[in-house]
Parts: C-alpha cells; structure tokens; sequence
C-alpha cells in the first residue's frame, strides 16, 4: 500500500515533467549551420547516406537546378504580373521537391518528396492561360525585351542545361524510367518561361523582337 501510495503521488509529477518535456520539444526551432566542414574534401552527402564527390552528375543536376531556381528569384525581382508571379513561386518550390527527389536516386529504397502529373499539369494549364491571349507565331522570336521578359528568357536557356543534366543523369541510372515525370517536368518548364517571357513583353511593351533572317542581312 506504501509503494502505490508514493507511487500515486509521484505521478502527478512526473506526468507534468513530460508533458513540460513534450512542449520543449514541440518549439523547439531546428538551427541549420552554414558550414560544417564535412565537405572540405570535396565529398558530400545525398539523402540515405551515400557520399559523393562533388563533381559527382548527381550534384551537377541538383545544381543546375539550383541555378535555375535562383535565376527565377531574379525575375521576381523585377516586378512581374501577380498571376505570373505566383506561378513562379510555386515553381520555386517544386525544384526544390525535384531536386530532393533527385537527392535520394543512389539510396536504395528511395523515398520522401516527388513531383507528381499534377504539377505538369499546372504547368501546361498556366502556359494555355497566356498563349491564348497571345499573338500568334510567325517567325522565331529573339530573347530580350523589357527586364522581366530578358530574365525569363535567360531563365529559359538555363532550363534547357538543366534539363540536358537531367538526362544525362537519369540515363547513367539502372532504372531510368522512375524519373519519367521530372524529365516531363523540366520539358514543360522551359516551355511555360518562353511563354511567360513573350507575355511579359506584350503585357508591358506591346512588342517583342522578331527574327527575320533574310531582311536583316539584306539591310
């Protein structure tokens, strides 16, 4: 009787001691360290674990990736059209799901964030969006423009590298077919920002550069 006697006064706190501990945990901010030092070498890490040069076709993908992103960061800088810039916004975050996805392809039972058809699909309803409201093409259109269209148009370019990375990268693989929807993805991608570039041009200027061989030559 003793024993359950101090057993019962004892719970109450060590019930709150957990349910103290519980909360601690719960906002507890996670920190990220810039460096570490673990990458000195020339080595880093992918998700699961596996270590990898650097200059491993991996990372190259996952850093084209980033520059892409980081381009469009620069075309939401100089002032687009508020469709237009959530569009970019929430492509923003789908590189970042690609490129984890991407993280993840040595691991052995790979698993975590993946693009999915409906984000291709989001792609091709925004581009449907602003083509039907564009001029129709009849001839090669040359990048450049107002700030907004340039960047995109640069953004562009850097998708196709990416996108030639990305290739390369799923083909080394002994299951290329897993990345079917990314590589689609990429595809579409370069395709919306030629799209939003032409938009962006006839929205502000009401022009874009057309490329005619013959006449400029003959000028």
């Amino acid at each position: 009787m003793g024993y359950n006697l101090m057993r019962s006064l004892r719970w109450p706190v060590t019930k709150a001691k957990q349910t103290l501990r519980k909360k601690a945990t719960q906002n507890k901010t996670i920190t990220m360290k810039i460096y570490t030092k673990q990458g000195d070498q020339g080595e880093t890490g992918l998700l699961g674990g596996t270590r990898v040069h650097k200059d491993d076709i991996c990372l190259k993908v996952i850093g084209g990736l980033d520059e892409l992103n980081c381009s469009l960061g620069v075309v939401l800088s100089h002032g687009i059209s508020p469709e237009n810039e959530n569009a970019l916004k929430r492509i923003q975050e789908d590189l970042f799901v690609l490129g984890a996805g991407l993280a993840a392809a040595y691991s052995q039972s790979p698993r975590g964030l993946r693009l999915a058809e409906s984000d291709v699909k989001t792609l091709e309803v925004n581009i449907d969006r602003m083509d039907e409201r564009l001029p129709a093409m009849d001839a090669f259109i040359l990048p450049g423009g107002v700030p907004v269209a340039a960047s995109l148009h640069l953004s562009r370019a850097i998708c196709r590298r990416a996108e030639r990375s990305l290739v390369s990268f799923i083909r080394s693989l002994d299951n290329d077919a897993c990345f079917a929807i990314e590589i689609t993805y990429v595809n579409r991608l370069s395709d919306l920002l030629f799209v939003m570039a032409r938009f962006e041009n006839m929205r502000l200027s009401g022009m874009e550069t057309k490329w005619l061989p013959q006449q400029s030559r003959e000028e």
